[in-house]
């Protein structure tokens, strides 16, 4: 049931049965500020995020920043060949150390450096150098150089943030004990993503735009597809949206079409020719379309309460792309454009107070499993 707020305020949990009468997250949820500074610590802190692929970082000391809620890291492979990430934060006096770089130009370096007392970190984190005003008390009279003890590497070093991989995506995870491994909460995603060849196809084209609304209301309008027949006409006219799928799993859900006709070329990525648009709980999505040989991620990433980013990456055999998969590309952001206008209305009237809770349609299972994770979230 709606309900109204008409003076008072009559709201209740996400039902666990989606035809209760109470199935959606109370509105209040997607335009309060505190709201947001909860879910840095309660979802950002403690799910699994997506931080970015490792094609992009091939060698050691290659580099990139990704920043998650109030929290920037680097993510550098190491001279092992592992990939590491690290807090951009110096253990001297909490300086930032590298600028904000994206995945898409990455940086190089042989050490990470603080530039304000040019501390200095192997690729493994561990402190491998300072000035030589912290090994000696040249300028202060109460101590002498004897009385000044070397810093210990070991508990000097950059704090590692724990990483995980699903075939070249890396993901993040910023809890000291996580309660969930990358496996646990990826689920069938895992398995059915190391099946394929991701790691073979190259970064193409990246896309970020910033969009006036909470990351929550793009996350479900992305879960579920009865807009589509309205918003999408362009897209739909090739997809069988009656013999449409949704799947859902823990933490994973899967929206599969199928396309009217097959198109010329074997699709080496896909199983025949469905369009699979799989979300990964709390705000990353990959994107399988059927129509190309390639692949897409988002990454739906919070700046506020009412606005966030919305990171679109694109993966094709070849980084030069053919006249047709640029017009593929073309068609996506379309769709990235059509949603944006839709749920920027909506969140135009989430902000007027008048819902309290909305009512949620019996094939919106998906976007139903999206608001118990968030209130789980929120409630552990």
């Amino acid at each position: 049931m709606t309900r109204w707020n008409d003076g008072v305020e009559d709201v209740s949990a996400v039902s666990p049965d989606i035809t209760d009468e109470t199935n959606a997250l109370p509105a209040k949820y997607f335009t309060d500020p505190d709201v947001w500074e909860m879910e840095k610590e309660k979802v950002f802190s403690r799910y699994w995020i997506y931080a970015g692929h490792e094609n992009c970082i091939p060698d050691a000391g290659d580099y990139f920043t990704r920043t998650v809620g109030d929290k920037q890291v680097i993510v550098a492979r190491d001279e092992d060949g592992e990939v590491r990430a690290f807090y951009n934060v110096c253990a001297h006096r909490g300086s930032k150390m590298v600028e904000e770089t994206p995945m898409t130009d990455p940086g190089t370096m042989g050490r990470i450096q603080c530039p304000y007392h040019l501390w200095t970190y192997d690729l493994d984190g561990e402190l491998r150098s300072t000035p030589r005003s912290f090994e000696e008390a040249s300028l202060n009279p109460d101590l002498d150089d004897d009385d000044v003890s070397g810093l210990d590497p070991d508990e000097n070093g950059l704090l590692e943030v724990t990483t995980d991989d699903i075939g070249p995506l890396v993901f993040l995870n910023f809890a000291d004990d996580p309660p969930l491994t990358l496996a646990e909460q990826a689920g069938k995603l895992k398995t059915r993503l190391e099946s394929l060849p991701l790691a073979e196809y190259e970064h193409a084209r990246r896309y970020v735009s910033e969009v006036e609304c909470n990351w929550k209301t793009f996350g479900g309008n992305y879960s579920e597809c009865d807009h589509c027949q309205a918003n999408h006409q362009d897209w739909i006219t090739g997809i069988q949206l009656d013999e449409s799928e949704l799947e859902v799993n823990d933490y994973h859900w899967v929206l599969h079409y199928t396309h009217e006709e097959d198109v010329e070329d074997e699709l080496r990525i896909h199983e025949e020719h469905e369009a699979q648009f799989h979300y990964f709980w709390p705000n990353f999505t990959v994107n399988m379309y059927g129509t190309a040989d390639g692949y897409g991620t988002y990454i739906i990433d919070p700046i506020d309460e009412g606005r966030f980013q919305l990171i679109a990456d694109y993966y094709f055999a070849e980084s030069e792309l053919s006249e047709a998969e640029e017009e593929f590309v073309r068609t996506s952001r379309q769709l990235q454009e059509e949603d944006f206008e839709l749920v920027e209305r909506q969140y135009a009237g989430l902000q007027s107070g008048a819902l309290g809770q909305g009512q949620l349609g019996p094939n919106e299972h998906t976007l139903h499993r999206f608001h118990r994770l968030a209130q789980e979230a929120y409630n552990a």
